[in-house]
Order: C-alpha cells, then sequence, then structure tokens
C-alpha cells in the first residue's frame, strides 16, 4: 500500500481578492507602496493619515474605498475610527510616523512622553481595537525599525521603541490569536520622509548604501511593502519581527 502525500503550498497575493486591508499610515512611503501592492492583489483598501491632501491624493492613486484622516496619537480619533470600519476587517498595517533622535543630555522629556505614548501605548490600543474587528486568521503588522540593533549617540528613545513593539508583537500574537500579529524592521528606506530627515545629505547617504550593502542598492518601499504583503497572505506566520535592511545589520560600524 502506497501513502498518499499532501503538499501545501503557501498562498499567493491574489489570496488578498476581496479581502478588507486597513493601513493606518498609508498616504505615503511604506504604507502607501503597501497599500498599492495589496490593491493589486485584489484588496479592498482602507487607508489613514494626518495630511488630507495627500491622503486624498493616495486614495485616488490606490483606489481606496475608505478614507480618513487619522492621527495616531489621538486616542478617541484611533477608536472612533475603528468603531466606523466593517463589521470585520482581514488585515490592518500600522505605519506612522519616523524615529525619535536625541542625546540623552539634550532629551526634552515632554516630548520623549508624547513620542513613546504614541508609538507603544498606541500599538497596544491598537491591538486591542482588533479583537473582535480583525477576522480570526487575518493580521496586524507593526512597522518599526533597526534602531535597537546597535547602540549610539542620540539613539535611545529609538532604540527603546523599536524593541518594545517587538515585544509586543510577540505578545500580542499570543493574546490575539488566532489573529496573527508580526513586525517589521526596517533599515534606511528611500522614502520621502528620509528624504526630509536627510535634506541635502540624502545622495551622500544612498551612494553610501550602494557602495557597502550587500544587496549594492537602496532598500525602497516596494521591497519592505512585498514583506508586508507577504505576512498578510501567509498564514504560518505570526509573532515575529523581520528585518528588511539590505544587509546593514552586517556591515562594521
Amino acid at each position: 500500500m502506497t501513502e498518499s502525500t499532501t503538499v501545501t503550498t503557501a498562498p499567493s497575493d491574489d489570496s488578498l481578492t476581496g479581502q478588507v486591508v486597513v493601513v493606518l499610515g498609508g498616504s505615503s512611503g511604506i504604507g502607501l507602496e503597501t497599500a498599492r501592492r495589496a490593491g493589486a492583489a485584489g484588496a479592498r483598501l482602507v487607508i489613514t493619515g494626518r495630511n488630507r491632501e495627500r491622503l486624498d491624493a493616495a486614495a485616488g492613486d490606490v483606489g481606496a474605498e475608505i478614507v480618513a484622516s487619522v492621527d495616531l496619537g489621538d486616542s478617541a480619533g484611533v477608536e472612533a475610527f475603528f468603531a466606523g470600519l466593517p463589521a470585520q476587517v482581514d488585515h490592518v498595517l500600522v505605519s506612522g510616523g519616523g524615529p525619535f533622535y536625541a542625546p540623552i543630555a539634550e532629551l526634552d522629556f515632554d516630548q520623549a512622553r508624547e513620542f513613546m505614548d504614541g508609538h507603544l501605548v498606541g500599538a497596544l490600543r491598537i491591538a486591542r481595537l482588533c479583537i473582535g474587528r480583525v477576522r480570526p486568521g487575518g493580521s496586524l503588522t507593526y512597522i518599526s525599525g533597526t534602531g535597537a540593533r546597535r547602540a549610539g549617540v542620540g539613539l535611545s528613545i529609538a532604540a527603546i521603541a523599536t524593541a518594545a513593539i517587538s515585544a509586543i508583537a510577540a505578545n500580542a500574537a499570543l493574546e490575539l490569536a488566532p489573529i496573527r500579529v508580526n513586525a517589521v524592521a526596517a533599515g534606511f528606506v528611500d522614502t520621502p520622509l528620509s528624504a526630509r530627515l536627510l535634506g541635502d545629505q540624502l545622495e551622500d547617504r544612498r551612494a553610501g548604501l550602494r557602495a557597502t550593502l550587500p544587496i549594492r542598492r537602496v532598500v525602497g518601499p516596494e521591497d519592505v511593502a512585498a514583506l508586508i504583503v507577504h505576512l498578510m497572505t501567509n498564514g504560518a506566520l505570526t509573532g515575529s519581527t523581520y528585518d528588511v535592511d539590505g544587509g546593514q545589520q552586517l556591515l562594521p560600524r
């Protein structure tokens, strides 16, 4: 007698067809590129942002069905937004603002507290709001950074925030199960936010990365978006943090 073997393949991007994907912070950069990729894979899109003009342009670009101006630091606004979503959604991506850099000696504690509340307490708040709203087997994904990988002057708050998001994702994966929860830790990504942070140093930064990264190019938002969509469609992945940095952490200081 012969044994039969069942081969299971991972779902492809087209498994998003008809699913509701919510992108918090979807008006530019990684969030916008993820919305674009998910929409191309058949998802119904809900996107948020703080800048209404930029948000409306993004909505037209990706064909979003629902658009809302939401500040992730506004707890009442976030809760009202979730209350107004369809009864069940499939995937939630939490993107948002950039990192917080300041040497300890120059630290503005009010600004630091505001940042931590928005990023960490805000992440927990969104996780709780996903309970009963995201379908079983659906996903919640946080975008974080690689600031906790190495110590450096001015990186304390960024490092705490990135380390904490990984811890939140791991614990939420247990507490929200069978909703799947993951984090994506992005290194330098060539986005409008990076351009604003670096200003006239942007081209030098790009050139340096092209010369030194193992992939010999700069990581773009499409690279991160590809991973996020995979996390949405691969039902075996939960509780982990995935680096997308082009191998930057492998380089000597």
